[in-house]
């Protein structure tokens, strides 16, 4: 072999060497996190196929007219621009009462959970851990209960519990159509949700109170604190931030995401003179009564940006300082 051949068989050497060596490190690599990496990969298949994939389809259906027979017609912005000059229904109904809805709902429902789970750590184990599986079991069954006992507790003849209350006060002449009123509906959808309201993130905030040190409240009274108030504000509050956030994105997704409960207690959409109707309603109604697939797409990513601003907000509120 002369001295031109030795030089060309460098390279070659050199580069197995480091072929070899890359295998080296990814077996390495696949020994010491390769199962890890396995496990996570079905989540995030499930979280492509489920989440990014219909949510880019409704973002490009959205610029579109598609009735779900002939195939999407792009109309760039004219869905968008519709839905905030020309659905009269959307700003004049829906987009108030879903308004109305989140403002007393998500804040509401949430304060509620935050006080019963405080109140139900100040019990032992034992009676708290009934309480708690009261309070929840009503979010796991809404659905049941919807159509059972309140559609009975508000039916509109004389049968219906309300009705048969205040009529045998003498308060009422004639029985009350509660669920097909526009003065009533909202207020009884209101109620309803706020009752099975504590879901997740009441448990979050239960587990989130009980792990915080009780030495922390002895120091404080040591220092001087004797109120509960300052205990809840400056104690258990910046002691439970994680669990605050959690149940502060919880009650703002599932307040926007109601669109059952309105539809479930009339048992039309839309609802009587739109009067419980909420965008999900309105998303349902041009979706799935309509076939105006690519308008339900736009109004579904307003309601998108929605939930995402409002989770920013809870964000900026209790994310923990770092």
């Amino acid at each position: 072999m002369n001295v031109s051949d030795d030089l060309r068989a460098k390279p070659v050497t050199s580069v197995s060497w480091g072929a070899a060596a890359l295998r080296a490190s990814f077996r390495n690599w696949l020994d010491k996190e390769g199962s890890a990496y396995a496990f996570l990969s079905a989540y995030g298949l499930m979280f492509i196929v489920f989440i990014v994939v219909p949510v880019l389809a409704a973002f490009l259906l959205s610029f579109t007219f598609f009735d779900a027979i002939q195939p999407p017609r792009f109309l760039g912005l004219n869905n968008y621009i519709a839905l905030i000059t020309q659905d009269d229904t959307f700003m004049k109904y829906v987009l108030s009462n879903t308004i109305q809805f989140a403002v007393i709902v998500g804040p509401g429902g949430y304060a509620l959970a935050f006080l019963l789970a405080w109140m139900l750590a100040q019990l032992p184990r034992l009676p708290r851990t009934i309480f708690a599986l009261i309070l929840y079991s009503p979010s796991m069954t809404a659905g049941v209960a919807m159509a059972v006992v309140w559609k009975t507790l508000f039916s509109g003849d004389q049968t219906g519990y309300l009705n048969s209350f205040l009529m045998g006060l003498g308060l009422l002449r004639e029985p009350i159509q509660w669920l097909q009123s526009p003065q009533y509906l909202m207020p009884i959808m209101i109620v309803v949700t706020l009752w099975s309201s504590m879901g997740i993130g009441f448990l979050a905030m239960l587990a989130g109170i009980l792990e915080i040190s009780p030495e922390l409240y002895e120091a404080a009274a040591m220092d001087g604190m004797s109120s509960r108030w300052q205990e809840i504000f400056y104690i258990t509050i910046p002691s439970m931030r994680p669990q605050m956030l959690f149940g502060a994105v919880m009650a703002i997704v599932g307040t926007f995401q109601a669109g059952a409960i309105g539809v479930t207690l009339s048992g039309s959409n839309p609802t009587p003179q739109y009067a419980g109707q909420l965008i999900v309603n309105h998303i349902e109604d041009y979706g799935f009564l309509r076939y105006e697939m690519g308008y339900a797409a736009a109004i579904s990513v307003v309601l998108l940006l929605m939930v995402l601003f409002f989770s920013r907000v809870a964000t900026r509120l209790f994310a923990s300082e770092s």
